[in-house]
């Protein structure tokens, strides 16, 4: 029987951080933004269903999705936003379903879904266990200002298109307080697992 377990944490918390920690110790990670990018690829249904929706003019000359030029279309739109997201999320939820199962036939003990969204987009329902990575508002904003080079205002209102860290922690099985070290973030993603009964690990 494996045990699923959905990642989660906001913007700049270090979720891709304790992600990389995860496959290091050979644990599956699969990626809802991953598996959002191959979803829309040149070829695939949802990419004909995206053209059908918002016009050939959103394409690149090689025929992909020029990403940006649709980005600016929905941002401003909700409506349309709405629907590019009832378009791609279906086949997203499919692809992450897919490779869990895929997983749990091959007998892995765990499998880990990264989904920056869990909460707000409701699919606790996928995994049977829920871990956030958490920093404090200050650190977050600090770190998202330092990685995307924006200032406060930008930061501030990236942050708050999400739930609060501070709402998610309610929400969650387990916490990663990442305020601190590599060393400390590795060793509390060690207690946690043993604590939800993943027993075999390898730390490297």
């Amino acid at each position: 029987m494996s045990l699923v377990i959905g990642l989660t944490g906001g913007i700049a918390s270090g979720k891709s951080t304790v992600s990389t920690m995860l496959k290091e110790m050979d644990i599956s990670v699969v990626d809802a933004d991953i598996e959002a990018r191959l979803a829309v690829m040149k070829g695939e249904p949802v990419y004909f269903k995206i053209i059908e929706m918002f016009g050939r003019e959103i394409l690149l000359e090689d025929g992909e999705i020029d990403r940006q030029k649709l980005g600016s279309v929905i941002f401003h739109q909700a409506k349309k936003r709405q629907i590019l997201n009832e378009i791609v999320h279906p086949e997203v939820r499919k692809r992450m379903w897919d490779q869990t199962e895929k997983a749990k036939k091959n007998g892995e003990e765990v499998v880990v879904l990264d989904i920056p969204l869990l909460f707000e987009s409701k699919l606790t329902y996928m995994v049977d266990k829920t871990l956030l990575v958490y920093v404090d508002a200050e650190t977050q904003i600090q770190r998202l200002i330092a990685r995307n080079n924006l200032s406060v205002e930008d930061a501030e209102a990236r942050i708050r298109s999400q739930l609060p860290l501070s709402d998610k922690i309610k929400l969650a099985d387990a916490v990663i307080d990442n305020n601190g070290s590599i060393a400390d973030t590795k060793k509390q993603l060690h207690e946690i697992l043993v604590q939800f009964g993943i027993n075999n690990i390898h730390m490297k």
